[in-house]
């Protein structure tokens, strides 16, 4: 059996500041920090002893939140830009609101190629042609259990890709996730089929919350 096991960073410097994403590369808050350990605490519950590969953004929020976790399972991480989230080209790092009054978003005869006007965007078939092969090669791996931690777009991606879903059929697919979610992709030897056994779970950090109040 195949399980892997997507994890999207947790709260990051941009998110409390208001400020947009992509590859603006800002570290963890306090919080960030907290909800890593946790994450990492559910997923040692998840993966018991089995032997572990851990592959990151190399952006400094999914690595510290990858790190967190490699620390819970005593192994490395290999980082790579792959896995990055989308780019929002000039907009990264300037105030959400900057964004938000000159997006534009994609038509529904243009979902894989459409720019959203920004400049040095990328668009979701720019990130699907980085995801897609990374993801491929990460799963080909004999390890039978594997951690990803990205970011919430390219979540989406990274499960389509391991549902083997054309980039074409990919316009309008969409996973919603909240920062530290889990989800958990499993495929079975016998029948070889890919499923989805969670998806974007936040569970562990409400409850760590309920904990702490």
């Amino acid at each position: 059996m195949k399980e892997l096991f997507i994890v999207t960073h947790t709260q990051s410097v941009h998110h409390v500041e208001n400020k947009v994403g992509g590859w603006y590369d800002t570290e963890l808050t306090a919080r960030g920090i907290w909800e890593a350990e946790a994450t990492a605490d559910r997923l040692a519950t998840l993966v018991g002893h089995q032997a572990i590969e851990i592959y990151s953004s190399d952006l400094r929020r999914a690595a510290q939140t990858a790190a967190a976790i490699a620390r819970r399972l005593g192994v490395a991480v290999t980082e790579t830009a792959d896995l990055r989230e989308i780019s929002y080209g000039v907009a990264g790092g300037k105030p959400q609101e900057w964004l938000d009054a000159r997006y534009s978003p994609a038509p529904d005869d243009d979902r894989l190629d459409h720019h959203c006007g920004i400049e040095g965007a990328e668009t979701r078939r720019d990130v699907a042609k980085r995801v897609f092969p990374r993801v491929n090669a990460i799963v080909d791996r004999p390890c039978a259990t594997q951690i990803i931690v990205t970011h919430g777009f390219t979540l989406s991606l990274v499960i389509a890709a391991w549902m083997k879903i054309p980039i074409d059929a990919c316009g309008f697919m969409s996973f919603p996730a909240k920062s530290g979610s889990i989800t958990h992709l499993r495929q079975d030897d016998f029948f070889r089929s890919r499923a989805v056994m969670g998806v974007a779970d936040i569970s562990h950090l409400t409850a760590g919350l309920r904990n702490h109040s």
